[in-house]
Order: structure tokens, then C-alpha cells, then sequence
């Protein structure tokens, strides 16, 4: 038997985001971890992603560069901790490439692919260092962006 999924957040430093996803565990994982899929959903439309390069395993490098509708663009970089196929990614802006420091970390993304009655759960936490960065990351919106994102990770993960 399976614990429930954790829906709430832990501690002051966290936002949890979760949904129920008519899609199987897999193709929501190559959604995360094949940068030709990811660029199609990982931001909310009309913001785009320019540039997606992923080394999806423990200690590989991850950049995506989100572009707004104004052609402006913010490039990301971070770091797989964890990679479990069809079940978990842990990845963090704690570093940008190996085991380099950022110069700000902000947080670290732990999303996890469970089975639930056919479907998936599919729940994003993002771990911040500091409960000031994750107050920030609600107000510029946490809950509004990840969700738009994940209703569009839904859709993509129905077609492929």
C-alpha cells in the first residue's frame, strides 16, 4: 500500500504543487527529460523557451533559457542530484555546471511520478534556502506558473 502524496509543505521554505495526470509515469518523465519536450511546456504560454540542454543523470548539467513576449531571456542553469527513471528528478540552481557553486541559489526542484488509479500523481516541491526566497518565488507565482505549466505538461504528455 501506498502513502497518500504529500500535498502541503513541510516547512516555511517550501511550495508544493500537485496534480492528478491522465498520462502514464513515463511520458511525463521524457517530458522533464528530453529537451525537445520540455521546451514545449516548462514555462507558461507566451513565454517560450529558447534553449533546453539536459544531462539527465546525477552531477549533469541542466540549462534552460526562458524567453518572455518581449524577446527578453533568462537562462537557468542547475544540477541533476537525483534522477530515478519514471519516479523522481531532484535538480538545484545550487550549481551551475559539475559541482561548481551558483552565485545565488534559490532552490532546489524535487518532482516526483506516482501511480494513482490509472493516472499519475505528479507533484512538484521546490525547496528554497531561504523562507524570504520562497516568499518571492510565491508572489512572482509559484502556483499560477507551475500550474499553468503542468496543465500544459498534461496536454503534451496526452499527444506524444
Amino acid at each position: 500500500m501506498t502513502a497518500a502524496p504529500q500535498t502541503q509543505p513541510s516547512n516555511d521554505r517550501e511550495l508544493v504543487l500537485t496534480r492528478l495526470i491522465d498520462a502514464p509515469r513515463d511520458k511525463l518523465f521524457r517530458c522533464w527529460t528530453e529537451a525537445d519536450l520540455l521546451k514545449q511546456w516548462f514555462v507558461p504560454a507566451p513565454w517560450t523557451i529558447a534553449k533546453a540542454e539536459v544531462d539527465v543523470r546525477p552531477g549533469g548539467a541542466s540549462l534552460v533559457v526562458m524567453r518572455d513576449p518581449d524577446g527578453n531571456e533568462y537562462p537557468n542553469r542547475g544540477v541533476y542530484l537525483e534522477v530515478v527513471p519514471n519516479e523522481r528528478i531532484v535538480v538545484t540552481d545550487a550549481y551551475t555546471s559539475a559541482w561548481e557553486p551558483s552565485e545565488k541559489p534559490f532552490f532546489t526542484a524535487v518532482v516526483t511520478f506516482e501511480d494513482e488509479g490509472g493516472q499519475t500523481r505528479y507533484t512538484a516541491r521546490a525547496l528554497h534556502w531561504r523562507e524570504e526566497d520562497r516568499e518571492a518565488h510565491e508572489k512572482m507565482g509559484f502556483h499560477e506558473g507551475w500550474g499553468a505549466c503542468a496543465d500544459q505538461l498534461a496536454a503534451l504528455a496526452k499527444r506524444i
